[in-house]
């Protein structure tokens, strides 16, 4: 049979080129070796529930930041919520232990990012930046950011605070701005649904104004402000940034999801590139930054069904504006356990992973006798060329639904496309959150809406 004696080549061939994963320190070396001289590394993850995927990211990003000196993580989370860790790891808040400085993270999904393998990261990081020798002259701690989208009204709040401590009367302007939203505040669906409807103007003349406000005195509030004035600044602004690109998101829900989830990751990008124009002027030096997200957003969307629907990713934007000077490195796994919810705004469950549907990348991988490894997608050996052909890749968000799995959570890629580096891991476990409640905030989606990723 021509399609087994195929498969057999492929698995042979893997086999010879795929490195296996002893939990040893070089199992990285290579990765770290191809990082030399890159400005991003993108690390991705197959789930948004696996503590295998969590605990290498946070390794490799150890090792980046140790030996390459990388000065930021920047991760798929809102801003204002990871900014209260990006205080806690550099020494400027209040909060004196990791757990506390998660604590923001109150929204569905919130084991994403409040869980034990986050916790361990988020010390490591502090104790790190507070270290000694080990600071190596740096100018700046090892920052730690978010890039999403959803935090709209915590990023209000956050420009409000800002501008109640630094220029009252321009807050009281601002609170006026932001009053446009009305009784739609805690709402934003049916914002989006009454400005679709013509029953509610838009406010987007009104966020706008308040980001060209705090753009157009910037240097009158970092002249006024503390020691880290030019990072609170930033860090408002891009609060104000974030509420206009919220606002328009929320008018495009209407307009269908390839809109949608572009807006997204053009948002995500966006922020990634701000970040790195304003990390450059602190540090006097291009900055070198690395992202955790998952595959579906860190993966090349051209080699994937995405492009068919139109859709772009911070993968697909990265390649295009970087080439070479960026690293994507993938996740997967075969089975095992997983953290994920049945339904939106559903409880962490630990559910387990159905076995891999034939043909997927998924089931190749699980047909070798490594079980661990890491495989180089930019050569061009035998393995690479055999995986070209797209097949099926699975990809779990923070829903999982195996009763619709084909529909729900496969498609298509060309994964030596996609990415330059894969992870495979074939047996996984769920992560573990930590204790939390989940709490609605006004004016709010839940993180990962709609896709799930």
């Amino acid at each position: 049979m021509p399609d087994l004696d195929a498969h057999h080549s492929l698995i042979d061939a893997l086999e010879r080129h795929a490195q296996s994963l002893q939990d040893i320190g070089d199992d990285y070396r290579p990765l770290i070796y191809a990082a030399k001289n890159k400005k991003l590394i993108l690390l991705g993850e197959a789930s948004h529930g696996t503590a295998e995927f969590y605990r290498m990211r946070a390794e490799i990003t150890q090792h980046l930041i140790v030996e390459e000196g990388f000065d930021a993580v920047a991760v798929e989370a809102d801003w204002p919520d990871a900014y209260r860790v990006n205080r806690f790891v550099s020494g400027t808040s209040d909060d004196t232990e990791a757990d506390a400085a998660l604590s923001n993270f109150e929204r569905f999904p919130t084991w994403m990012w409040r869980n034990t393998e986050v916790l361990a990261f988020v010390a490591w990081l502090r104790d790190y930046n507070q270290g000694g020798e080990k600071y190596k002259g740096r100018k700046e701690s090892v920052g730690f950011y978010g890039l999403d989208l959803y935090s709209m009204t915590t990023s209000m709040a956050a420009v409000l605070a800002y501008l109640d401590k630094i220029d009252p009367q321009e807050a009281a302007a601002a609170r006026a701005r932001y009053g446009c939203f009305g009784q739609f505040i805690s709402n934003p669906q049916a914002y989006g649904y009454a400005i679709a409807s013509g029953r509610w103007d838009s406010c987007e003349q009104e966020v706008l104004t308040q980001l060209m406000q705090l753009q157009r005195k910037a240097r009158l509030y970092v002249e006024q402000d503390g020691a880290f004035a030019g990072n609170e600044y930033f860090s408002a602004r891009q609060n104000a940034e974030l509420v206009k690109n919220a606002e328009e998101y929320y008018r495009a829900m209407f307009r269908g999801r390839p809109n949608t989830w572009n807006l997204r990751d053009r948002h995500m990008f966006e922020t990634l590139e701000k970040l790195a124009a304003h990390l450059e002027t602190r540090l006097g030096r291009e900055p070198r930054i690395i992202v955790w997200a998952h595959n579906s957003h860190l993966g090349n969307a051209a080699a994937t069904d995405m492009a068919q629907r139109g859709e772009i990713n911070i993968g697909q934007l990265v390649n295009e504006e970087y080439g070479d000077r960026a690293l994507r490195i993938g996740f997967s796994t075969s089975r095992g356990t997983v953290t994920a919810a049945s339904d939106w705004d559903g409880p962490a469950e630990t559910k387990t992973v159905r076995d891999p549907l034939p043909g997927s990348y998924e089931a190749i991988f699980s047909g070798l006798e490594k079980k661990r490894f890491l495989l180089d997608l930019r050569t061009e050996d035998e393995a690479v060329s055999l995986l070209k052909e797209k097949k099926l890749q699975r990809a779990i968000g923070v829903i999982y639904r195996p009763e619709t799995e084909r529909a729900s959570h496969y498609f298509y890629s060309s994964l030596p496309r996609q990415f330059d580096f894969m992870i495979h891991i074939d047996k996984t476990e769920a992560v573990q959150p930590l204790p939390s409640f989940v709490h609605k905030r006004p004016g709010e989606m839940d993180e990962t809406y709609p896709s799930g990723f």
